[in-house]
């Protein structure tokens, strides 16, 4: 099953990718350091985007578990009140 937004995520990575590695051939092959800085930094946000998406997808585990606690949650407060008899 595929994850929210996660071809869109590969996709960025892929681009920046190859924005890094052509632009610091460019700026090798033509002894130009503000392309290699470009590059770098391309590289650099590539990483930051696996790093955000990995730091996403914990975030959304985390509201999942949460919300199958609320749920169980009031499960009980409903038998609890079923037992009582103070249901409406």
């Amino acid at each position: 099953m595929s994850t929210p937004g996660r071809s869109l995520a590969t996709f960025a990575v892929g681009f920046l990718l190859l924005d890094a590695v052509l632009l610091v051939w460019a700026g090798v092959d033509l002894r130009r350091t503000g392309l290699v800085v470009g590059g770098v930094l391309c590289a650099l946000a590539a990483v930051a985007v696996v790093i955000l998406w990995r730091r996403y997808r914990r975030t959304l585990a985390d509201l999942d578990a949460g919300r199958a606690d609320m749920k169980a949650e009031a499960e009980a407060i409903r038998r609890l009140l079923r037992e009582k008899h103070l249901h409406n």
